[in-house]
């Protein structure tokens, strides 16, 4: 088995991802597709992470704990999941694999590493 990737249509254009979501292995395909500060993001369906889906950059909010009154501000984390290219002609969507030369945190859950890891869990 081969890398799993997730296709998504949003806002008139296609984004590809791996399918695995970069903390836990959650099926980005059954998440949410949500606008955060004006960026289209998949929702992780697991642990509710925030994936921009352009990018592969995991967002989310911090607060000062030391004063409650000022809003949390929305920060990132760099980029964790893979994204891939994706091209349209006619009706046709074609997706092709980005460099792997640069690792990204979703790359473990393609590697044979963690697929032995599932087979022996399943067994």
């Amino acid at each position: 088995m081969g890398r799993v990737i997730a296709v998504f249509f949003v806002n008139d254009g296609f984004h590809a991802l791996d399918h695995y979501c970069y903390h836990a292995g959650g099926p980005l395909s059954l998440g949410d597709i949500e606008e955060v500060e004006g960026k289209a993001c998949i929702i992780c369906p697991y642990h509710k992470y925030k994936i921009v889906l352009e990018t592969g950059e995991g967002l989310y909010y911090s607060f000062n704990p030391k004063d409650f009154s000022k809003p949390p501000k929305l920060c990132s984390k760099g980029v964790k999941q893979r994204t891939h290219h994706v091209r349209v002609s006619g009706n046709d969507v074609y997706v092709a694999l980005s460099d792997t030369s640069q690792s990204r945190d979703s790359d473990y859950y393609s590697s044979d590493a963690f697929k032995a890891t599932k087979e022996n869990i399943l067994k």
